[in-house]
């Protein structure tokens, strides 16, 4: 009776370690969540040159869930509304977005641009995405921290 209930109370830790591990395992650097921008970079030659900081009661959030990724801005400053929704797809360096509707304004730059591509710097709980120039140079970035 000893070696069942043992046996039992083993089978039972070594499922709920493989279940923690194996979540741990598909959450880790994932873009699925929400994220928020913070700030944004300009680059030169020597690297960043420039950070531009939200202000005013500017907001930008980002949600990317199973392949698909939806973004919205607001800023009081501007009465022009911006959102998009999409599909993206991403591997350790590089993230790309497919937007397949937009606000009027995003349409108006989705007509000559209808991929965009990024180098992708992704941790835990924020992550960069930065446009590179033809050279592949870094021009601009946006910094996003996870909000949930």
């Amino acid at each position: 009776m000893k070696k069942i209930i043992g046996s039992v109370f083993l089978m039972f830790l070594l499922v709920t370690l493989t279940s923690i591990t194996s979540t741990k395992l598909q959450t880790q650097n994932s873009l699925e969540g929400t994220w928020e921008l913070i700030n944004r970079y300009n680059y030169d030659e020597q690297g960043v040159s420039d950070t531009l900081q939200n202000i005013n009661g500017y907001r930008q959030v980002k949600i990317y869930s199973k392949g698909k990724v939806m973004w919205t801005r607001y800023s009081p400053d501007d009465p022009v509304e911006w959102f998009g929704y999409g599909s993206y797809t991403n591997t350790e360096n590089e993230l790309e977005e497919r937007l397949e509707f937009a606000s009027a304004e995003m349409m108006k730059v989705q007509d000559t641009v209808k991929v965009f591509k990024f180098e992708l710097v992704l941790e835990e709980n924020n992550y960069s995405q930065i446009t590179l120039d033809d050279d592949g140079n870094r021009v601009y970035s946006e910094n996003y921290k996870r909000i949930d």
